[in-house]
């Protein structure tokens, strides 16, 4: 029987390109990650959107 591994939403956010789609991982509150697929356009809207809010 395989060890069980809690899922924990601990760990760095990771983006990774895979083709032309740009994966983002972000880790969560209640464990596991999501998972968004990108093209690059939406990564610069995406980009753009963030650095608008955190300034």
């Amino acid at each position: 029987m395989a060890a069980m591994k809690p899922r924990t939403g601990t760990g760095p956010t990771e983006v990774t390109r895979e083709g032309r789609a740009i994966l983002v991982k972000v880790p969560m509150e209640g464990g596991g990650r999501l998972v968004v697929s990108m093209s690059a356009e939406e990564a610069a809207d995406l980009a753009e959107a963030l650095h608008t809010a955190v300034e």
